[in-house]
């Protein structure tokens, strides 16, 4: 009898997860699988399980696998999938939450200090043969104030990292429940008109798309720094760009972004005062492990529900 087919959206999945997984017939789709390239390979193989890491499921992709009980996504986000769809279907939809909150959490205070010690531009400066002490002021974060918005795993430990040092967090999450003492919720007008930072750390929803705009950063402090881990459609870029250009945003650490890939060229490069990288919070050793073990984990449950239902 042939083993049940489980196809991941990537070219690897941690060896952890696979021996979670022995026993079913793992396939790789590749790190950039088109969806005609999906539905191919469900009409192929049948999958009763599919594990996301990169790319979109849609409504074709499910329709393409009759046995499709499950949908795994490889990290915290799940807005690269249909839902609705799955919904319709009867398809659970699963995602790893919490396996890199560590990880992400650990780049948004990346870019937050980066933001506010110039990091980047005084190494320039340095290796260009420049000495700035003289002229040079970097903004000091203790007793700043850093607002969140979205306060689930990667949120309240980035919360944790800021308190340490001395910041006040305000953070604003309509679902967050048992938050810590340090943390005051607020709603999203106080965020915009108190913090001195911003850091986005929710999901993505046709709710908060775009989110942070030419309007919520008129009502932010002149010289606030943004940082984005989360999804970049929670940022308007057009906007973003001009708010940066003016001054009203003094700097900006992003991590993701509308289009990903990033087009290139785009309206970003070149800009001193945005800070890039490449989606790359979660990407770390053992946040790979953690994906990749907590959606086979999904997998494995689901499927047992299903045979004992």
């Amino acid at each position: 009898m042939n083993a049940p087919v489980v196809i991941v959206t990537g070219a690897d999945l941690a060896p952890q997860a696979l021996a979670l997984l022995e026993g079913f017939n793992v396939i790789y789709a590749g790190k950039a699988p088109t969806p005609a390239d999906m539905v191919a390979l469900c009409q192929r193989h049948d999958p009763v399980a599919i594990i996301v890491r990169y790319g979109a499921v849609g409504a074709a992709v499910m329709d393409a696998a009759p046995s499709l009980r499950v949908i795994s996504k490889h990290g915290s986000g799940t807005d690269t999938i249909d839902k609705a769809a799955a919904q319709a279907r009867g398809i659970a939809v699963r995602a790893a939450v919490g396996a890199n909150a560590a990880a992400v959490a650990e780049q948004a205070l990346a870019g937050l200090l980066a933001c506010a010690k110039s990091v980047v531009r005084l190494n320039e400066r340095m290796h260009a043969g420049f000495w700035d002490k003289a002229t040079h002021k970097s903004l000091e974060l203790h007793g700043r104030t850093i607002g969140l918005v979205g306060l689930g795993a990667i949120g309240q430990r980035f919360a944790r990292m800021c308190d340490a040092m001395g910041m006040k967090v305000i953070g604003f999450d309509p679902f967050a429940k048992n938050l810590p003492d340090y943390i005051r919720v607020v709603d999203l007008e106080t965020i915009w008109r108190e913090s001195d930072a911003i850091s986005l750390h929710c999901p993505l929803t046709d709710d908060n798309r775009g989110m942070l705009n030419a309007s919520s950063l008129a009502a932010c402090k002149k010289g606030v720094i943004v940082v984005n881990t989360a999804r970049g459609g929670l940022i308007n870029e057009a906007d973003l760009l001009q708010a940066v250009n003016s001054g009203q945003v003094a700097m900006a650490a992003l991590d993701s972004f509308a289009v990903e890939p990033m087009t290139v060229p785009h309206p970003f490069h070149g800009v001193a005062n945005i800070l890039l990288s490449p989606h790359i919070g979660g990407v770390t050793g053992d946040a790979y492990v953690n994906m990749g073990v907590g959606a086979a984990r999904n997998v494995l449950d689901v499927l047992a529900q299903a045979v004992h239902a």
